[in-house]
């Protein structure tokens, strides 16, 4: 075994420097280590080709100023839109009511002033009214015009469900290409019209008086404008929502319906792709459609 002086002369042999193995005269000579080094936060990592996603939030106006919007998109609807009416006074509380029932019944909250799209599927009604819904105030008609709804009677047309609907970013709408089928008709209307796809919902089957339902996709477009348009106010689709091609053109233009779209078009490709590029999305903007039946057709429901 080596001595102390022995391991000394060997490290320093070997260029190691070394301090005398003996015990300090005092604590004084006792080396304090030095203080650790506060080092700062680490950043956050980031990575170039996958930066964080921002999501922009969804407008939020005042009361006063959502129905000041909502005026102003009435008036442009009356301007761009055939046969807009703002309806009776009875009619519009009929809307607001079942629109309002419908919501609480899925449990759909609304925590921000935006305009819901109500569908009333009344082979009588078959009209749409937009409907400016606030989370405490009093809710307000925009106003409407015709569609068609699911027809009854008629092999493999079902009847449009009533419910919430929601065009959430899960499913990406599309476009029409104006093709036309063996009979010359152009289902969901001319070149460029769009298409919301409100997904996978069960219908009730109406060639059938059992109350048998099945699967549609539920999916809201305009129709063949030579053809067909002329036919809305009357039950007549597969099951969809057939509206009119200036009622089409109004909502993709100012968004009434891609408030989480809008979102999306900020992060997604896709989404920017699909929206028109002249688009002057309202701050009212929402995402719901709200089907109701006035006729309280239990059957159908």
């Amino acid at each position: 075994m080596l001595s102390n002086r022995s391991w000394t002369q060997t490290l320093g042999a070997i260029g190691i420097a070394t301090l005398p193995f003996s015990t300090p005269a005092s604590a004084s000579d006792v080396i304090e280590p030095a203080p650790a080094a506060v080092l700062p936060p680490p950043l956050p990592a980031t990575d170039p080709e996958n930066p964080a996603i921002i999501i922009p939030p969804l407008p939020a106006l005042s009361d006063a100023a959502a129905r000041a919007e909502a005026e102003r998109l009435s008036g442009l609807m009356r301007a761009n839109v055939p046969s807009f009416s703002q309806f009776s006074p009875d009619t519009r509380a009929r809307f607001i009511t079942l629109a309002q029932a419908q919501i609480a019944q899925a449990e759909t909250p609304i925590d921000r002033a935006q305009v819901i799209m109500v569908v009333d599927r009344n082979p009588r009604v078959q009209a749409v009214c937009f409907i400016l819904a606030l989370p405490k105030g009093a809710w307000q008609v925009i106003g409407g015009t015709h569609v068609s709804t699911g027809q009854s009677g008629r092999k493999f047309y079902y009847i449009t469900p009533t419910g919430v609907f929601e065009n959430t970013v899960d499913r990406l709408g599309y476009r029409a290409e104006g093709t036309k089928n063996e009979n010359g008709i152009r289902g969901i209307g001319a070149k460029g019209m769009r298409v919301w796809d409100m997904g996978w919902q069960w219908a009730t089957k109406g060639w059938l008086d059992s109350g048998e339902r099945g699967e549609i996709r539920l999916e809201i477009h305009a129709t063949d404008p030579d053809f067909l348009e002329r036919r809305l106010g009357h039950p007549a689709s597969e099951g969809c929502i057939r509206i009119p091609a200036k009622l089409n053109v109004f909502l993709d233009h100012y968004g009434i319906l891609d408030a989480e779209y809008e979102q999306a078009a900020s992060y997604d490709i896709r989404f920017r792709a699909l929206l028109p590029k002249d688009r002057q999305p309202t701050p009212i903007a929402g995402d719901l459609v709200v089907v109701v039946d006035s006729a309280g057709e239990k059957k159908t429901a």
